[in-house]
């Protein structure tokens, strides 16, 4: 019964490592077709048929202002005014996702809303892409087989094992979702150069995005710290606030304190919390409103057996 209850962890771990590694503006399509508001919903379809697509954005001035699905061009086409302007019949209230967020906020998106594709923007929230659920999947299996190349590698040059030593300390900025999730990459490459098992680098990488992500999302800022020896990868996560009123409550799978910005991400699903004592051999929190957040998640480097599975 172990053996089966820890397969499927395994399996969501391996999902929610490829993930953390990725961003939205790796994975989304940057070829866009995209209409002005002058253009005419016949204008639409001969772009959606032409190019095999199902929405198409609308643009002025370089931004998102409205979306045309395929049921709202279905509608058009029933009642006859195929040659009316876009903007009679477009979604004026668009969701959008920025380029430099992790794919993970996209993924949250899909499950929170109805939609088949979020247009992508940048920093001036001008559009540069369109992203699907098809180009999630084929995003993973890219990043599954690049793994799988690079283990075959590994087995085939095996090189001499560096130490397994380090004290690094990462300060993270409020919102800061592009250089957010670069801390947990350095430390997973670091530890799978130093050939600890992958299902232990699994977990130390879930646990580590989590927090650096709680960091950048839900803090004003602070500092994310790993002290890892032969036997253990400590982290450490200190925020400069807002706190959390009710520590047992923040622990509740569900729970967020997301504000309305980053729940606009589909973000802010209330699980970084429990997924990192989820993965976790020792785990603590302490909290005070006004004051901060401390959480230290610790993970053995033994814990699991060099046996693969």
């Amino acid at each position: 019964m172990e053996g089966e209850q820890k397969e499927p962890l395994q399996s969501s771990l391996r999902v929610q490592e490829l993930i953390y590694g990725l961003r939205i503006s790796e994975v989304m399509t940057s070829k866009v077709f995209a209409v002005s508001r002058n253009c005419t919903m016949r204008d639409v379809q001969t772009i959606m048929k032409n190019n095999s697509i199902t929405g198409v954005p609308v643009v002025g001035n370089k931004r998102v202002v409205g979306i045309i699905t395929m049921n709202d061009l279905m509608n058009a086409l029933e009642q006859g005014a195929m040659e009316e302007n876009v903007t009679k019949w477009m979604v004026g209230e668009v969701q959008t996702l920025a380029e430099e967020m992790p794919l993970s906020f996209a993924i949250s998106a899909f499950g929170k809303f109805s939609f088949r594709q979020f247009p992508v923007v940048n920093k001036k929230n001008e559009l540069t892409g369109i992203i699907t659920f098809r180009n999630i999947n084929h995003a993973l299996i890219r990043e599954l087989s690049r793994q799988l190349r690079e283990m075959e590698q590994q087995h085939e040059n095996p090189h001499e094992q560096e130490s397994v030593r380090l004290n690094k300390v990462y300060q993270l900025h409020r919102y800061d979702f592009e250089n957010g999730g670069k801390a947990s990459s350095e430390i997973k490459k670091f530890l799978k150069q130093r050939g600890i098992s992958s299902k232990v680098v699994r977990r130390v990488a879930v646990a580590s995005y989590e927090l650096e992500i709680n960091l950048v999302a839900h803090s004003i800022g602070g500092m994310l710290g790993f002290d890892i020896n032969e036997k253990r990868v400590k982290i450490s996560a200190h925020d400069r606030g807002p706190g959390i009123a009710d520590i047992e409550q923040a622990m509740t799978e569900g729970f967020s304190t997301a504000n309305e910005w980053i729940r606009s991400q589909g973000f802010g699903a209330g699980m970084g919390l429990p997924n990192v004592k989820r993965v976790s051999d020792e785990f603590a929190i302490e909290s005070a409103v006004g004051m901060g957040t401390m959480v230290q998640a610790i993970i053995h480097l033994n814990k699991e057996s060099e046996n693969e599975g």
